[in-house]
C-alpha cells in the first residue's frame, strides 16, 4: 500500500470515528497505522480546518476538541448523537431487569450498546458494573427468540397489512386468527401485539363484552406462526387506536371494561400509586387517608389491587364510555 493510500485511509478512519461521536486516541491511532504522533496531529489539524470550513458554509458550529479528562479528541457536537455513559448504563440495567429476552438475543444487544456507545477506556468498568446481573440473568420460560417476528409485525402495523397468526392460548389450544395489528407494547416481562380481529371472523366469536371497541391483545412469544398478507386495512382517523392513552389505563395486559375507580390510599407515599396508575389523581385527604381516583381498563387492575392488601380500599367503580 502506498504512503498516499495509507494517509488517506487514516484520515477517513479518523473522520468516521469522530463523526460517529466516538473518541479518537492519538497514540492508539498512530500505532494502528504505524505512523508518528506528529502525522496524527497533522491529520487532526486538517480535519479541524475542514470542519471550520463546513461551519462557515452550512452555519453549523462543530469543532474537534481535546478532552483532558478522557485523554482523547472528540467532535462536538457529533454528526450522530450517541448515548452518554450514564444513558447507556441505564439502558443496560433496564434490559437486564426486564427479563424480556432470551440469553441468545440479549447478549449481542448488550455487547453492541457497550461497543458503540461507551469509550474503550470505560468499557471494562461498565462490563464489571453489569457483570453479576449478566452472569445470573434468568431468561423467560418461553425461550422464544422473537425479535425478527416482532419486527415483521411492526412492519405490518406501519404498512397496515392484515396478518394471519397461529396462537397458543393459556390452555395450550392453538387457534388461527386474521388480525389488523395496531400496536406493539411491553408489560411485565412480555411484548404484546394489540390488534383488531377482522369483522368476518369476529362475528363468529363470543366475547365477554359485546361490541368491545378496544383491541384484542396477544403475547408475541405465543405466536407460533404468522403470515403478513398483502391485504391493506384502514381505520378512520376518529376511531384510530391511541396507544398512549390506552397504555396509561391498562394493567397487566388483561382485557375488560373501561372504568373509573375511586379508592382510599392508606400507605406512606402515594408516588407508587401515581406511577403505577398514570391516570390517578388525589382528590382530597381526610381521617381515612388519601382519596384517589383513576381511570383503568381491563380486569388486570384486580390482580394489582389484591396485591396491595389493606393499603388500598376501593370505594366505588363506575363504567365509562369509550374515549381513549
Amino acid at each position: 500500500m502506498t504512503g498516499f493510500a495509507t494517509s488517506k485511509n487514516r484520515l477517513l478512519y479518523m473522520y468516521a470515528r469522530l463523526a460517529e461521536g466516538k473518541l479518537l486516541y492519538k497514540q492508539e491511532t498512530a500505532q494502528l497505522f504505524g505512523c508518528s504522533l506528529r502525522s496524527i496531529q497533522r491529520d487532526i489539524d486538517d480535519l479541524r480546518t475542514f470542519f471550520h470550513e463546513q461551519n462557515e458554509r452550512d452555519g453549523l458550529t462543530q469543532d474537534i476538541i481535546y478532552d483532558r479528562t478522557l485523554g482523547a479528541y472528540v467532535l462536538t457536537p457529533p454528526l450522530r448523537n450517541l448515548l452518554s455513559n450514564e444513558e447507556v448504563f441505564a439502558v443496560l440495567k433496564i434490559l437486564l431487569e426486564s427479563r424480556a429476552f432470551t440469553r441468545q438475543e440479549l447478549k449481542p444487544i448488550l455487547d453492541k450498546l457497550i461497543d458503540c456507545c461507551v469509550p474503550k477506556t470505560e468499557q471494562q468498568r461498565v462490563c464489571e458494573l453489569i457483570g453479576n446481573e449478566r452472569l445470573h440473568y434468568v431468561e423467560p420460560q418461553h425461550k422464544d427468540k422473537f425479535l425478527k417476528k416482532m419486527w415483521a409485525l411492526g412492519e405490518a402495523i406501519y404498512q397496515q397489512y392484515e396478518v394471519i397468526i397461529k396462537y397458543r392460548r393459556n390452555d395450550g389450544e392453538v387457534i388461527t386468527r386474521t388480525l389488523q395489528p395496531v400496536s406493539i407494547m411491553f408489560s411485565e416481562f412480555y411484548f404484546y401485539l394489540a390488534c383488531f380481529i377482522v369483522p368476518e371472523e369476529r362475528e363468529k366469536l363470543e366475547f365477554r363484552i359485546k361490541d368491545d371497541p378496544f383491541p384484542t391483545i396477544y403475547r408475541i412469544d405465543r405466536i407460533i406462526d404468522y403470515k403478513i398478507t398483502e391485504k391493506h386495512f384502514a381505520i378512520p382517523y376518529a376511531k384510530r387506536f391511541q396507544e398512549g392513552e390506552f397504555r396509561k389505563r391498562v394493567q397487566f395486559m388483561f382485557g375488560g371494561r373501561l372504568q373509573k375507580l375511586r379508592f382510599y390510599f392508606h400507605g406512606v407515599s402515594p408516588e407508587y400509586v401515581l406511577d403505577r396508575l398514570p391516570t390517578a389523581r388525589i382528590l382530597e385527604e381526610d381521617e381515612k387517608g388519601l382519596l384517589m381516583e383513576a381511570e383503568v381498563f381491563g380486569s388486570g387492575i384486580d390482580f394489582w389491587l389484591k396485591s396491595q392488601g389493606e393499603t388500598i380500599e376501593v370505594i366505588s367503580r363506575t363504567a365509562l364510555p369509550v374515549n381513549c
